[in-house]
């Protein structure tokens, strides 16, 4: 069970609303890139997960598909606050990747009906032009609570979305690889080329591109 560390310290300097803020999307080659920003109540104690569905909480990559939906509606009840981020395709190849995350990860700030007084961003970087007290962590999804059920949040939105994808693209398998670089998919891309979705900053779908 992940611990509260990081939420400790923070409340013990007098801060109540804390996020923690991840995102989903950055490596695959279609769709959008995805942010969560969740907050738990003030206070919030290890007794509090100790009783409830929430201590199964960890890093999104660590969870499979059935686990991930089955925390995301635990998460939802039982959290203060979720603001979501998305940022597409077309934004992405406007601005990079790198600037879609940070711009999603805005929007999901954003997002949220109450403002937090302090966030933790998963990764090194904290997000640029953003007026909140912010400290990044690096491997933050794999050891800070908010910051996983924050990649929890962020990782089923967008496989629900690329679900989704699939209906409309159906020739990509989509449902299996969420965009992602597999060899199905780079099969499906040798096959049929890019469609509308794919990321053409991308190498491999430059490459597909040029030949």
């Amino acid at each position: 069970m992940l611990g509260l560390i990081e939420e400790q310290n923070l409340f013990n300097e007098g801060y109540g609303l804390i996020a923690g803020i991840d995102e989903a999307g950055r490596g695959p080659l279609a769709g959008p890139v995805v942010a969560a920003c969740v907050i738990f109540k003030p206070g919030f104690k290890m007794e509090d997960l100790e009783f409830s569905e929430l201590r199964l909480v960890n890093d999104s990559k660590k969870l499979n598909e059935k686990k991930r939906e089955a925390l995301f509606k635990v998460i939802k009840e039982e959290c203060r606050g979720i603001g979501v981020g998305i940022c597409d395709h077309k934004t992405i190849d406007r601005i990079n990747i790198l600037q879609a995350t940070f711009l999603a990860m805005k929007k999901a700030i954003g997002a949220l009906k109450e403002k937090p007084e302090f966030i933790m961003v998963d990764g090194k970087f904290l997000i640029p032009n953003c007026s909140y007290k912010q400290k990044a962590i690096i491997g933050g999804d794999k050891s800070v609570f908010s910051i996983a059920a924050a990649s929890i949040i962020a990782k089923v939105t967008r496989d629900r979305i690329m679900r989704k994808m699939h209906e409309q693209y159906p020739d990509y398998g989509f449902d299996k690889h969420k965009g992602y670089g597999t060899k199905l998919h780079l099969a499906c891309l040798k096959k049929y080329g890019p469609c509308e979705i794919h990321r053409r900053s991308f190498g491999p779908i430059r490459r597909v591109n040029s030949k």
